[in-house]
């Protein structure tokens, strides 16, 4: 594996390190065996080969302060010289297991609704400490020691993230696309609440119980930076919620210690290094682990997810026929959108073999020398060596560029729509300079209501405002409302001001059509971001800009050909690059808004239910 610049060297001296960090203990008192010391808690977590793991009892940290009161006073009698023989094998096995694994001191924290939240500590954190956080987080002082699943009114989740990270800990949202998860899954809840919740900065992990899943789409998935309310890639991991030691087979609700575990790659076994981990942007240091499983493949993962705006594929990289140009290409529109990663050597298609890099190290260094030569101004990226199916496939991670806007050749600025790497065109290069100038603190308003089609004009919709992140704003859940996927977009679903429900947002839309002496000139408008361009021709337009002014300016349109569901239509189904797309309509009396090459990223509710997509789709 290689790594850009100065960063290559700390990262070849790093090693894969097998943690659990979602631990019960019998100072939880939803433990399910009886008779549990601690002592078999780590005989069984050395047995599992887990370098790291955390005690997370519900609402206190009474088990781990439980276990290093034990170990305090075997060490007591051994220094006064009062310490028994078996007492004296015990504490040996306390010191040889802790030498081995790093107990994380923790708890599982019940917030405001019922939502979990895991707060990960250093150990050189004083139990008080922690207690306080309990208490400042409106956990009764009476119930610090109970370990009781619920313990009345408490904070809300994002104060909650407030306090935790300010004190120092590792925070991890529970079980997130579970039951009380925070992505509200089988709950009404949605929109704002769920982009609050996933995407806060002072969340740093998402726990989840579908890394290894067979299926398609999976919450990793829907949390890798695609989505456009759901822009912040999340790193995802999973830990076993043991409540008992060993579990018991074929029950996946009474699973043990270290039998559903995460991979991380580390420098060091140490709280610090895995606090740095989730706080960065390398999602490739981490990993699902299960005993006698073959490696976690990130290059078929990849594919299934297929090419988006945060991810591309290349079969090769040889200058001759441009291929080389093409991968900057990507690399530079990933630096000026929100970043991704570009896989060379495999194509996205899964049915097709990876074609492979002969001499990956050899690649590596062209397409380092490639970057520092061609992309202005300089831009830090990460280039590993993966293996897939017995071939080499390189990876390039780019990060959001600092500096943008990033240029290829001293000039050539390009942006990524979706699936497509394009030439930054006037109104595009106009629009990313006005973010980057605008003042950091300044938030930018929410795109606008996109007026229809026809020439005819209509009063544009007011921006819908966010919703209030105040402590105890949160809607109360319910289990009777209908249930919200994981890997379903959560917006709102108000109908707005004008009566109409909130389009799409993925795909473009035509908003105004002109005749100039017989050429048709289009405003296009990019229902991901709001943004819009001007004067665009159908020889001038990019792919799915093109396909939509071809279907426009044929007049192929027909309300006939729409299938209805009250005054939501849909047009058109079909696949590019493996992946469902959809045109899609909205009636406003006698007009009609068409949205064109929607993909699943930008369906929710209604729309959702119009396209007939369910589970098994996904």
């Amino acid at each position: 594996m290689a790594r850009s610049r100065g960063s290559r060297d700390s990262k070849e001296r790093m090693q894969w390190r097998r943690i659990d960090l979602h631990l019960h203990t019998p100072g939880s008192k939803d433990y399910a065996e009886s008779g549990v010391s601690y002592l078999d808690i780590l005989r069984k977590a050395e047995a599992e080969g887990l370098d790291i793991i955390g005690f997370t009892d519900h609402n206190t940290v009474a088990g781990y302060a439980a276990m290093m009161q034990e170990i305090h006073d075997l060490e007591r009698w051994e220094a006064i010289g009062a310490i028994r023989p078996p007492d004296r094998e015990r504490l040996n096995e306390y010191k040889r297991l802790l030498d081995k694994i790093l107990v994380l001191p923790g708890f599982e924290f019940t917030a405001m609704f019922g939502f979990h939240i895991l707060a990960l500590f250093d150990p050189k954190t004083p139990i008080r400490a922690i207690e306080h956080v309990l208490i400042d987080l409106d956990v009764p002082i009476g119930s610090l020691e109970m370990g009781e699943v619920l313990v009345g009114a408490t904070t809300d989740v994002i104060s909650a993230y407030g306090i935790m990270a300010k004190a120092g800990a590792l925070v991890i949202a529970a079980h997130a696309n579970s039951s009380n998860g925070v992505a509200m899954v089988g709950l009404g809840l949605g929109g704002q609440t769920k982009i609050a919740f996933t995407q806060d900065p002072n969340l740093h992990a998402l726990e989840v119980t579908d890394l290894e899943t067979k299926r398609r789409r999976t919450t990793a998935s829907f949390f890798n930076g695609s989505k456009p309310e759901y822009p912040r890639r999340m790193h995802c991991i999973q830990g076993s919620d043991s409540h008992l030691v060993q579990g018991v087979s074929g029950d996946h609700q009474k699973i043990g210690i270290g039998e559903r575990a995460t991979e991380v790659l580390v420098p060091e076994v140490s709280f610090d290094a895995l606090l740095e981990l989730f706080k960065s942007t390398q999602f490739d240091r981490t990993r699902p682990y299960r005993q006698r499983s073959a490696p976690f493949d990130y290059v078929e993962a990849a594919r299934k997810e297929g090419p988006s705006i945060v991810q591309s594929f290349h079969e090769g990289m040889s200058r001759q026929g441009g291929r080389l140009h093409s991968v900057l290409r990507d690399v530079v529109a990933f630096a000026n959108t929100q970043g991704g990663t570009v896989y060379v050597g495999v194509s996205h298609n899964l049915r097709q073999a990876p074609v492979g890099i002969d001499s990956p190290q050899e690649a590596i260094a062209e397409l380092q020398k490639g970057i520092d030569r061609l992309i202005t101004p300089q831009l830090e990226v990460s280039i590993s060596d993966l293996q897939t199916r017995g071939v080499h496939v390189i990876r390039i991670e780019v990060p959001v560029g600092p500096d943008r806007p990033y240029a290829m050749e001293g000039s050539k600025i390009y942006l990524r729509r979706e699936t497509e790497t394009s030439l930054a065109m006037r109104d595009e290069l106009v629009a990313l300079l006005e973010r980057i100038l605008e003042p950091a603190a300044k938030a930018s308003p929410p795109p606008q209501r996109p007026p229809v089609e026809k020439p005819a004009p209509r009063a544009q919709r007011e921006p819908q405002k966010q919703q209030s992140r105040n402590k105890g704003k949160e809607q109360a859940p319910s289990n009777s409302q209908a249930k919200e996927k994981p890997e379903e977009k959560a917006a709102p679903e108000t109908i707005g001001a004008d009566g109409l429900m909130p389009g799409p947002s993925t795909g473009v839309q035509i908003v105004k059509s002109e005749d100039r002496d017989g050429v048709l000139y289009h405003t296009m408008r990019d229902l991901r971001d709001g943004g819009e361009v001007n004067n665009v021709t159908h020889s001038s337009a990019r792919r799915l800009w093109r396909y939509a002014i071809a279907l426009k300016e044929k007049g192929t349109f027909q309300a006939d050909n729409v299938k209805w569901q009250g005054d939501l239509g849909l047009w058109h189904r079909y696949k590019r690059a493996g992946r469902p797309h959809f045109d899609l309509v909205q009636r406003t009396g006698g007009d009609y808004l068409i949205y064109y090459g929607v993909s699943e990223d930008g369906i929710y509710g209604p729309w959702r239910q119009l396209v007939g997509q369910t589970e098994q789709d996904a």
